[in-house]
């Protein structure tokens, strides 16, 4: 079924992970073909489509999906064509994966592109206000045609028919699309057009940029933080004030927007706790007491409680004695209810509501016993800055989760606490204090329970100019916007025909304020104070000034590039220091070496000068040679510069050098030393002269080093320069050695013996070619090297791996690393985890690989000998691990793969107790061998029992599995497998009995809407009698269930079919109930026994305020 409706404006990103589909794990698959069924729906519709529509999507059977991907139907907004695309188990993560798709991507032209705003939605069709929906807005293209949340909500959540997202086994999904132009938002200049600039989202971080911005709009505040004391020594990543102090110093002189990193540093924070969206009243609350903390003892000391701490009296007071109990207590921010009041106003009446304490409920009054009270609490003073904490978030106590409160809530721009004859204060409080604030900022959440994103509307000078800060992007905004649109509630669409009588559109917005900050009159000109550069310290001036001029040079030096050339200048010390340290392979990582930024019109001649001076050689003893890119992809010296060209500008050199067209120009510096060790001239060198490098390989210490260059002639045998490589070694003069030349390292190291009696020509030996040597080995040596010659060491490096093995019980700690080879089979790689952790089969090591995404383990292990080498282990879509988790097996995992493990839960027939049985049987088993298997280690009632499998999902029977019935496909991640004895009644089913389906089942009354029937408890099958009344029925129930009389007077019994229950009196004749066929699943027809549930519920949050985010707020430092 599709219905299409307008939307709500889309405004804001929501910050979950938001990603194009891809099936990470397996690689980029391309999209299923769309249905024709689908597409034909949508030829018919009007051509004239809105710019935006609502799209609703109901999923039947949704359970019994068994496609990994599932696309809605086609559905047209602004012209295009879209569709919904899901994973309803979750595209590899344990989440309702869910994307917006270009549902004609594969036929549209070359560099085609759209842009929308869209929100997803999986409808609670228990109650509305239940929905998970999030929010986006992407540029789609040929390469992101589909975009939206992979961990969209949990599947247990999903999956649980007490939540109220499946009714009916049927999902409805809601996509409302929004086609908008594109904006370019990359050439907005939120300084030029606001004055002011936004901070960098470091991935989830918009709850804290909301924070930050307002705080920093206080300027009573930053000019404390200006002053709070800050040593030249302190590095900002390890200094909270330091680090709010540079923050606070770009934010009033910075073009651009401001990165955060420095001050999550100094919280303490990793890139983890970045992507974790956390609750910005917690991060104030946080945030306030650390700087409170580092403010005492230093000039600023108590500002956080001038600017924010109000006070309140709690009392009780005795209405028949004279007896009166108070406690002060101090605030920095309260904590609004919006569930059930209108306004500011409302919540205010509530704050200060008086309790009567009487009754049962009556006080105990020191020596007055028990009286009757009333009980409340009263304010002593606000602050001059009042921030107020709106509960958007709530504890649900009935439904066990937490939920958003999207009401209509208002707030005025001015805020009157003396009102109605100062009703909110205590008799004590100071009358001489005129508590009339103006609004200076309201924070905002955008999006449901499960995620969002935060941005703020201030005034930072109480002027009637809003501004929203929104991340990056600061923009102008009116008062409407900042006010009426964020006090939430329903909106009504206009109507598209208002001659017709059609009902009018509602939706609910999802956007609202959260959090609002107020400056009190009398103090406003204090706290919205000037804040200039002599509230800075002298040493964060200099140093941020330092900062900004580099960053300024680096874009000056960006701007001129093209008027420069780069040359870097590598010398025989970079090889020496290099090789053997930093690189094995080629001569030089070049940048490591001297660069020189010369402008392009420079003489070459003049820059040799520059080398002069920087390096100490003359002019006339360098030599310089150009680097050229091989074949092979080495990098090595080729040839020196002519005279001729070194009269050449520096420029053109490099457009001849270099026809990658890079800026960089690369040279060898070759500068000849006499027996003083002074520079000489260089030799002359011919054609014949071929310049080689080398290397010394020492097998026992497993060391290759550079040791120096030579010329020799193309006619010479390396025979004849023996006794110089010798003396270059420190080897006695006579001493044997082995000559190899490195050729190539990629993707294979190739590294080949050097003939010594055949000439440098013959052996295709050329300039800039690499010799490596090392001492012949002994013909008997009794010494055992791991690397015996330079190309096996060669080989060992160049594929060498150092891996960081995890135990898959504990997945993010490190527990041991393995130096490895990349070329290790599978048998060597489990071999060697084996070894280390003392198992003596190998064959029970099961390794599964990294996803270097979400940083978690694939959820697919490697099979046995599933891969051929390490490398490929490691290999996670276009990027390379080093972290493979492994676990300990009972059994061998080759032995295991055979196998089926089955969880089957054992319910015996007499005791209340269930024994969860883990049943391993080859794939190709049977349901009837599981049941034998079974009896074997179960207690049976008598030895003949027979037994049965059921499939029980969310407390009703779904299947009995025939015993014939093949294992390998029963799933049993989301079903529950049951097994049980077969009554002996069951066996001997008369012709007019019927066996039944009986579930216990509540009403969840909290809901207004309809009051949705809730499954629980274990369900079971019940004969039923032809004739039976339901009086009889339930005396058999109430001795087969055990409950006493006194409990079971409180059941109610009703017919449910499809979820609507009708309630049966005594009398009712029950099998005249259960006589259609036609009803679908034979789970949605039973007789239901309505009572409440007394399974313990788990404990509840301390604070139900906060969000179920993963983590609460810490800043650690």
């Amino acid at each position: 079924m599709t219905v299409m409706t307008p939307p709500p404006p889309i405004d804001q990103e929501d910050e979950d992970m938001l990603v194009p589909h891809s099936d990470l794990v397996e690689g980029p698959q391309p999209m299923e073909a769309q249905a024709d069924t689908a597409v034909s729906t949508v030829e018919n519709q009007p051509v004239e489509d809105p710019a935006s529509s609502r799209f609703t999507w109901q999923i039947e059977n949704f359970s019994r999906l068994n496609t990994k991907k599932h696309y809605s139907e086609v559905f047209i907004v602004g012209g295009y064509k879209w569709r919904v695309l899901i994973f309803p188990k979750g595209n590899n993560v344990d989440h309702l994966s869910m994307y917006l798709d270009v549902a004609d991507s594969a036929n549209l032209p070359y560099g085609w592109s759209r842009f929308a705003q869209f929100s997803l939605a999986v409808v609670n069709q228990g109650s509305n206000r239940y929905t998970v929906r999030k929010d986006t807005q992407h540029q789609f293209n040929v390469r992101e045609s589909d975009w939206g949340f992979t961990s969209f909500m949990p599947l247990s959540e999903l999956y649980d028919i007490s939540k109220g997202f499946l009714h009916n086994d049927t999902l409805v999904i809601e996509a409302e699309v929004a086609v908008r132009k594109v904006v370019d938002y990359w050439s907005y200049d939120s300084k030029k057009e606001t004055g002011y600039v936004g901070l960098k989202n470091q991935g989830a971080t918009c709850y804290m940029n909301s924070l930050l911005q307002t705080l920093y709009h206080i300027p009573y505040f930053r000019k404390a933080v200006y002053h709070m004391p800050t040593t030249e020594n302190d590095m900002p990543s390890g200094s909270i004030p330091l680090a709010l102090q540079s923050l606070f110093y770009k934010l009033q002189y910075s073009d651009n927007s401001v990165a955060t990193k420095e001050l999550t540093k100094s919280f303490g924070w990793d890139t983890y706790d970045s992507f974790m969206q956390h609750d910005v009243q917690e991060l104030n609350r946080v945030l306030c007491e650390k700087l409170e903390v580092k403010m005492k003892g230093t000039v600023v000391e108590g500002t956080i409680q001038q600017l924010f701490e109000g006070h309140h009296m709690n009392y009780i007071e005795c209405i028949n004695v004279d007896y009166k109990s108070t406690r002060k207590e101090s605030f920095y921010d309260l904590q609004l209810d919006v569930k059930g009041c209108r306004d500011v106003y409302a919540s205010f009446d509530k704050y200060v509501e008086v309790e009567r304490l009487e009754g049962d409920n009556k006080y105990h009054a020191e020596q007055h016993g028990l009286q009757d009270a009333k009980k409340g609490v009263l304010f002593i003073d606000f602050p001059p800055v009042l921030q107020l904490q709106l509960k958007r978030f709530e504890y649900d106590f009935m439904r066990d989760t937490m939920v958003k409160i999207n009401d209509r809530y208002e707030f005025p721009l001015q805020l009157d606490l003396d009102r109605e004859n100062r009703k909110y204060l205590s008799p004590d409080a100071d009358s001489r204090v005129r508590n009339l604030y103006t609004l200076h900022s309201v924070l905002v959440h955008s999006g449901g329970v499960h995620g969002g994103h935060y941005y703020a509307f201030i005034r930072p000078t109480l002027s009637d100019q809003w501004l929203k800060f929104d991340d990056e992007r600061v923009t102008k905004e009116d008062m409407k916007r900042a006010l009426e649109e964020q006090y939430g509630g329903e909106e009504e669409l206009p109507q598209t025909n208002p001659g017709f009588n059609n009902t009018p559109f509602k939706f609910t917005k999802y956007s609202n304020a959260y959090m609002l900050v107020y400056i009190r009159d009398s103090d406003k000109d204090k706290i919205i104070c000037n804040v200039d550069e002599q509230d800075i310290a002298e040493h964060l001036r200099v140093r941020l000034k330092k900062e900004q001029e580099e960053k300024e040079h680096k874009k000056k030096e960006k701007a001129e590039a093209h008027l420069y050339t780069i040359i870097k200048v590598a010398r025989n010390e970079d090889l020496a220091e290099q090789i053997g340290r930093d690189i094995y392979f080629d001569l030089v990582d070049h940048d490591k070496v001297r660069s020189f930024r010369i402008q392009k019109q420079t003489a070459f001649n003049v820059f040799k000068e520059e080398v002069a001076k920087e390096f100490g050689i003359p002019v006339q003893y360098q030599r310089f040679w150009l680097w050229a890119k091989r074949q092979n992809h080495t990098y090595r010296p080729n040839r020196p510069l002519t005279p001729q060209e070194e009269t050449q500008s520096v420029g053109m050199l490099r457009e001849v050098s270099n026809k990658a067209h890079n800026a960089e120009l690369k040279l060898f510096l070759e500068v000849e030393l006499g027996q003083d060790l002074l520079p000489i001239e260089p030799p002359e060198k011919t054609k014949e002269d071929i310049l080689l490098f080398f290397k010394l390989y020492d097998p026992v210490k497993e060391e290759l080093r550079y040791i120096g260059r030579i010329f020799v002639k193309g006619s010479g045998k390396p025979s004849e320069i023996l006794t110089k490589l010798n003396e270059m070694a420190g080897f006695p003069s006579n001493q044997e050695i082995e000559l190899y030349e490195e050729i190539k390292f990629e993707p294979s190291v190739m590294c080949e013996h050097i003939d010594k009696k055949v000439s440098f020509r013959s052996s295709q030996l050329e300039d800039g070619d690499i010799v490596c040597f090392q001492k012949s080995p002994p013909v008997e040596s009794g010494q055992q090297c791991r690397y015996p010659d330079v190309p096996s060491f060669l080989e060992y490096v160049h594929n060498r791996q150092v891996v960081h093995f995890r135990s898959l019980e504990k997945p993010k700690e490190d527990d041991f690393c393995l130096e490895l080879s990349k070329l290790f089979n599978y048998d060597e790689v489990v071999e060697r985890v084996a070894r280390q952790l003392g198992l003596d089969d190998p064959s029970k090591i099961r390794l599964t690989p990294h996803n270097c995404y979400s940083q978690q383990p694939k959820p697919a292990p490697i099979k046995y000998r599933g891969m051929e080498h390490l490398s490929e282990m490691l290999v996670h879509y276009n990027q390379t691990s080093d972290i493979l988790y492994y676990e300990v097996l009972d059994i061998s995992l080759p032995e295991l793969q055979w196998l089926k493990t089955l969880k089957v839960a054992y319910h015996h027939a007499t005791k209340e107790d269930v024994v969860i049985h883990s049943i391993r049987l080859p794939k190709h088993s049977t349901v009837g061998d599981v049941l034998l298997h079974l009896k074997s280690k179960v207690e049976l009632s008598h030895p003949d029992a027979e037994l049965r499998l059921l499939e029980v999902f969310y407390h009703k029977i779904y299947k009995i599995f025939p015993t014939s019935e093949k294992i390998e496909n029963i799933n049993d991640q989301y079903w529950t497998l049951r097994a049980e004895e077969i009554p002996e009644e069951e066996k001997n089913l008369g012709l007019n009995d019927r066996l039944i389906h009986v579930y216990h089942f509540t009403k969840d009354t909290s809901q207004n809407q309809m009051q949705q029937v809730q499954n629980f408890g274990e369900p079971f099958f019940f004969i039923i009698h032809e004739g039976e009344t339901l009086a009889e029925v339930k005396g058999r129930i109430q001795k087969k269930l055990q409950v006493s009389d006194e409990e079971f007077s409180k059941w109610k019994f009703a017919f449910l079919s499809l979820g609507r229950p009708e309630y049966l009196l005594d009398s009712d004749i029950v099998s005249s109930r259960f006589q259609r066929r036609d009803v679908y699943g034979a789970w949605e027809q039973y007789l239901g026994l309505e009572h409440s549930d007394s399974a313990p519920k788990r404990a509840y949050a301390a604070n139900q305020n906060r969000h179920t985010f993963e983590k609460p707020v810490k800043i650690y430092n």
